[in-house]
């Protein structure tokens, strides 16, 4: 039970290097991961340590990593509270309808 908890207090940096990434990779990684989720969110903030990038491949790679996972997850999730199928959009396409379909009805009886 501790170790749950002390993992939930974890940054994902400490996490990585506690599951055995090395600490350039871990480095890159957080930076990506702050980069991608400001980018799917339009914040315009962009972590890149671009001298480290260009020189150390597990860095350019955690944060090529971290920032297509962060990014790909805040885009998702917004896609979720937004979806187009969710229960209020469908009741609402159905009432539409329903109300298109007795308008239309009535116009046509006249």
């Amino acid at each position: 039970m501790a170790a749950a908890l002390l993992s939930a207090c974890q940054t994902t940096r400490e996490r990585l290097l506690a599951e055995g990434y090395p600490a350039p990779f871990a480095n890159g990684f957080e930076d990506g991961c702050s980069s991608g989720r400001n980018a799917a969110q339009a914040l315009g903030e962009f972590r890149k340590n671009v001298p480290t990038y260009l020189a150390d491949r597990q860095y350019a790679t955690g944060w090529d990593d971290g920032f297509r996972q962060c990014q790909a997850s805040v885009a998702s999730d917004f896609q979720r509270r937004i979806g187009t199928d969710s229960k209020a959009d469908r009741d609402w396409r159905h009432a539409r309808d329903q109300d298109m379909g007795r308008a239309l009805g009535r116009t046509s009886r006249d």
